[in-house]
């Protein structure tokens, strides 16, 4: 995973602070004053996050690589992109996978499942309380613990991997609660087995995958733009979501909303299988030439 990640989650949901200006930290595109040894010290530090023999050739060219990329795309102060940049050309696809993945982050039912876990427990079955606020806080500590393991495993497993086997498991969390509302209703079990399912597949994929991408995939020009704009439709769509929830159910009845949510969900599956890039082990030039050529 290269480059800076700029964005983190307080109570769930994402929190995007804007980069600075120079993706890298860098002022000024030019090696210290003895070149070598500054080179030769990155090179070192990428090879160990790359878990690389130290000083490979690899690193050394991706190093090359990165000063030359920066130095072209910052080599003067307007070199910025602006906002309808990123709506044209090569920079709208980034646009559109960016943007659709965290649309479908939202869509497929996230605000309307976690925010109305209580009351769904308590239609299980879980009549008391305080019974489902203790499930509650079983699901938050599943949620955290599941997000750790993808933390630690993608970039050993890649990004694509975890999003298609995530989104698979939402949707099947989704429609089993569907049949719970339809015909499984002697069976609490199932809401919460559907439950911890949806939670554990959303918290491998699209919970961290989606920021990791949105962050790694906009060029360097339409960067702080491209990531404004991906979390404005992330938000619009999270308070789409949780307002309509209410309505819908009481029109379509549990059972149906969340058929829809499940559909929506195999509809993300095919999203990913088909648009999204895998950006495991690519620096962020790789990605960048990946994703636009």
């Amino acid at each position: 995973m290269s480059g800076l990640n700029h964005s983190y989650c307080l109570k769930g949901e994402p929190i995007t602070t804007t980069p600075p200006k120079y993706p890298t930290g860098l002022k000024s595109f030019s090696w210290p004053k003895k070149r070598s040894e500054g080179k030769e010290k990155a090179v070192i530090a990428l090879s160990k996050l790359r878990s690389r023999p130290p000083g490979d050739k690899l690193s050394e060219r991706q190093i090359e690589d990165t000063f030359v990329s920066l130095k072209s795309a910052y080599s003067d102060q307007e070199s910025e992109g602006s906002l309808l940049e990123v709506f044209q050309g090569p920079s709208l696809k980034v646009f559109l996978i960016g943007g659709g993945l965290v649309l479908f982050q939202q869509i497929t039912g996230q605000p309307s499942v976690l925010y109305y876990a209580g009351p769904i427990l308590q239609t299980a079955g879980f009549s008391a309380a305080s019974d489902a606020t203790r499930v509650s806080v079983v699901i938050g500590v599943f949620k955290f613990l599941m997000t750790s393991i993808a933390i630690l495993k993608v970039d050993d497993l890649g990004r694509r991997p975890l999003l298609i086997g995530g989104v698979s498991g939402l949707a099947l969390s989704l429609f089993l609660l569907s049949a719970y509302y339809k015909f499984l209703g002697g069976f609490p079990i199932v809401a919460v087995a559907s439950l911890l399912l949806y939670v554990g597949c959303y918290q491998i994929s699209f919970g961290p995958i989606s920021w990791l991408m949105v962050s790694e995939i906009f060029p360097l020009r339409t960067r702080g733009r491209g990531i404004s704009l991906a979390v404005l439709t992330n938000f619009g769509s999270n308070a789409i979501v949780t307002f309509a929830f209410a309505p819908l159910k009481d029109f379509l009845g549990a059972e149906n909303i969340f058929l829809l949510f499940g559909a929506i969900a195999l509809l993300s599956l095919l999203f990913v299988l088909l648009i999204v890039p895998e950006t495991k082990g690519l620096s962020l030039e790789e990605i960048e030439s990946k994703i636009l050529k």
